[in-house]
């Protein structure tokens, strides 16, 4: 069973050594270049305090550090989530 609370983002880190190229054709070395992002987020369930990071693909823009995101958990395992982006 999913429950959902409300997460705090800690900090977003761009991977920079894993480019995605989304023109067909290249001028540049970062022409059309778009990068994934690495997501530190802090949540609450129950009396326990939860960090975890998550990947955010290639072309999804990320949250800024500081802001709030919906965390989506398992009720059996709370350290196993997603992100409502």
């Amino acid at each position: 069973m999913e429950k959902r609370t409300i997460g705090t983002v800690i900090s977003v880190q761009q991977q920079w050594w894993l480019k995605v190229n989304i023109n067909p054709v290249r001028i540049g070395t970062r022409d059309g270049a778009v990068f994934p992002h690495i997501v530190k987020v802090v949540y609450n369930v129950g009396d326990r305090e939860i960090i975890r990071r998550k990947w955010i693909p290639a072309g999804v823009t990320p949250p800024f550090a500081g802001s709030t995101v919906t965390v989506i958990y398992r009720d059996d395992k709370p350290e196993k989530c997603r992100l409502e982006i």
